[in-house]
């Protein structure tokens, strides 16, 4: 059997590997799963008792400030907004720092780096799978079906996945490199959800500032998946959509991009 060891040939071969080790990417997602809700007394239902504590804190801030309730009940369309959020927010969090938690495995077998973030937001993914069966549950308790309009739920949860992935690389590779990232990323996601229409609707939003506020790539996705699920009983702006689409494919864009320009680095640095 002859070796041949060709120059280049990783680099050429990396989207191909990437299928190829694409069951690793599975067993990496299911090992995180594992180990966040081992030896936990509840297990899983973690996974229900945050955005379901998160929905009650909004609700109650809801009714201190006087946001008029609408046709929906207040806890479904606070729980639409919350449980994308929370999957963005979770996904972005355990990616940004997958690479530093990965840090053995990296050193010592080859395989296509970009795997172990994308991992990380699978399992969010999961996690987020979960809850929307809380979500389903709760609509049944009020009566409330959603409509044809569900059909377009998955192109919004892809959209979430996108920007994930994106934001995720982008902050995974920056992470290796300057390890004071690990201090930004939580305080974007702070930040992020007081910006984001969460306890309120666009609609509560002043007119004149919905052009910029559109910017914000998680407008658009909240808003999308609330109307997706609520019946089109909440306001969908398309430029919004349109800009969060924008936004997601130029993150993501730039996510994959400035991670395999550091890729080869990862195991001397980390």
């Amino acid at each position: 059997m002859k070796l041949i060891i060709e120059p280049g040939r990783a680099a050429r071969n990396y989207w191909g590997d990437l299928w190829r080790y694409r069951e690793l990417m599975y067993i990496l997602a299911w090992r995180d799963l594992a180990v966040r809700y081992k030896q936990t007394a509840i297990g899983i239902a973690w996974a229900l008792i945050r955005p379901g504590l998160t929905m009650l804190v909004f609700v109650v801030f809801r009714r201190l400030v006087g946001i008029a309730p609408g046709s929906v009940p207040e806890p479904i369309l606070v729980l639409a907004a919350v449980l994308p959020w929370q999957f963005f927010s979770a996904a972005l969090s355990e990616s940004s720092g997958s690479l530093i938690g990965n840090a053995n495995l990296i050193s010592k077998i080859y395989f296509p780096r970009l795997i172990i973030p994308c991992a990380a937001v699978v399992t969010s993914l999961v996690d987020f799978l979960i809850t929307l069966g809380m979500l389903a549950l709760l609509m049944l308790w009020y009566g409330f079906a959603p409509n044809w309009q569900l059909l377009a739920l998955p192109l919004f949860v892809l959209l979430a996945f996108g920007l994930s992935v994106g934001l995720g690389l982008f902050f995974a590779a920056l992470n290796v490199e300057y390890r004071d990232f690990r201090y930004v990323v939580p305080f974007i996601v702070q930040f992020g959800l007081f910006i984001s229409p969460i306890a309120f609707t666009t609609a509560n939003v002043p007119e004149r500032w919905r052009a910029a506020y559109a910017l914000n790539p998680m407008v658009g996705i909240i808003d999308g998946f609330r109307w997706s699920v609520l019946a089109g009983r909440t306001p969908l702006d398309f430029h919004a959509v349109g800009l969060s689409f924008a936004v997601t494919l130029s993150f993501l864009l730039l996510g994959v991009w400035y991670f395999r320009r550091m890729e080869r680095s990862f195991a001397d640095v980390i």
